[in-house]
């Protein structure tokens, strides 16, 4: 999720230790070149290119089909990424997959990325076949490819208190060799991103330092919302314990070095939970949110916030429903209204801004957290708006504050196109947090 570029908030510094790289070989403010005419058509054909990193997209595939789409139209975005997707599927189960499983396996993958990108800014129409259709071919192709990974992930389906949660498993063969359990990362996505996309970000990276990786989506997320018809819920330690209860079964699981990550909405989600729940060693909040509602109101007319605040539904409704018809909206705009509708499974804008206003952290939830707290900051990073260094004043001593740098490639929301760098400083500090564990 992105938005347009807030007023930084004031925060602070003192007691908090602040990492980062020393220096910098460049004096450029432009964090990366566009895909689009359209900023934020850009900004989600980037997220696109990034999976490339992790297997999940070829950087060929992904520039051709930017340079066909048309800047700011949402059915050509759909129609470029669903050709894409259609030739790899095509391709894949072409395969002789038993005698080249690495080659339909990498097909799968990045077939499974492109139907999921071309259904993004579909949600407008809540009621579009496509959204249900293609997701669950994409669904398929995913679990064609993860069934041919050397570490095959297994989904799961989870009881929570009144839904089921997705939940997807990659248990580290470690365990096995080593005749112990290994950590295992418990990691959530957050307002739009679907949790099969984090094997491509982080998974991976995770995998390969021996430790168990493990994904869910609760109510608001992709599966949930499709399948339940469920949106987002401010208690969502009652999405996650039930996940930690089902991992303390796995005699993979090493239940003292258990964490919790969350990437962008889900550095909300993440700590909210670890409130409540408190099994894990450490929680990973990237990047560090604490009030998405504050963040979009700054960005809207005064207008907006007064009549959020005086509770006349049905003029917020019109004001929004006008503006995110109207040619002259910005495509984030747009984008984040139909998103927010979606995830809230309301027609109401009004309701999904309160609901939204729900889920956020203060200093009370935060001094209920009580494991140590990796808090990432983009430097040029769109959305948090200095939230990040004002969560971890709050936590304190459990706070471990790191800013990632524009100049290295790695300043954007959620360390957009720079998941090594992520990986490395993120992988790193929970290593040492293990280590300590007695």
């Amino acid at each position: 999720m992105q938005l347009p570029k807030p007023l930084l908030l004031l925060a602070t510094l003192s007691g908090i230790a602040v990492s980062q790289t020393n220096g910098t070989n460049s004096s450029s403010t432009v964090p990366y070149l566009p895909l689009s005419s359209d900023e934020y058509f850009s900004f989600v054909l980037s997220e696109a290119l990034a999976l490339s990193d992790g297997g999940g997209a070829a950087t060929g595939e992904v520039l051709r089909a930017a340079s066909q789409i048309e800047a700011g139209n949402f059915e050509s975005f759909y129609t470029e990424f669903k050709f894409l997707a259609d030739a790899l599927h095509h391709t894949a189960t072409s395969i002789n997959a038993t005698k080249f499983p690495v080659s339909a396996r990498e097909a799968f993958f990045r077939a499974a990325s492109y139907y999921r990108a071309s259904l993004f800014f579909l949600i407008g129409n809540q009621t579009d076949p496509r959204l249900f259709d293609v997701w669950d071919i994409a669904r398929s192709d995913f679990d064609k490819a993860i069934s041919l990974t050397d570490v095959r992930g297994e989904r799961v389906t989870v009881k929570g208190p009144g839904f089921d949660i997705s939940v997807i498993v990659w248990m580290s063969p470690k365990a096995a060799e080593c005749g112990k359990p290994v950590p295992t990362i418990l990691l959530g996505t957050g307002y739009d991103a679907p949790q099969e996309e984090t094997y491509h970000q982080l998974g991976r990276e995770i995998i390969d330092r021996g430790w168990n990786f493990v994904t869910y989506e609760g109510p608001g997320q992709p599966t949930v919302r499709r399948e339940q018809g469920l949106g987002f819920i401010p208690n969502w330690w009652d999405v996650v314990t039930p996940v930690v209860d089902y991992l303390e079964t796995r005699p993979e699981v090493d239940k003292k070095r258990l964490a919790l990550g969350g990437l962008s909405f889900g550095g909300i989600l993440a700590p909210l939970a670890a409130s409540r729940e408190h099994r894990f060693a450490a929680v990973l909040a990237i990047d560090g949110l604490m009030d998405i509602q504050t963040i979009v109101l700054q960005q809207l007319p005064a207008v907006v916030a007064n009549l959020l605040a005086s509770g006349n539904q049905s003029a917020f409704d019109a004001y929004l429903n006008a503006a995110r018809v109207s040619p002259d909206a910005p495509t984030e705009f747009r984008w984040f209204i139909d998103q927010s509708l979606w995830s809230f499974n309301t027609e109401s804008p009004y309701d999904a801004f309160k609901r939204l206003g729900e889920i956020k952290l203060d200093a009370d939830i935060l001094s209920n957290v009580t494991c140590p707290v990796f808090v990432g900051k983009g430097e040029n990073d769109l959305i948090g708006g200095g939230q990040e260094t004002t969560v971890a004043k709050l936590l304190g001593d459990k706070a471990y504050l790191y800013e990632f740098k524009t100049a290295l490639g790695a300043g954007e929301h959620c360390q957009l196109g720079a998941d090594s760098q992520l990986a490395q400083v993120s992988m790193d500090w929970l290593g040492e947090i293990f280590e300590a564990v007695a």
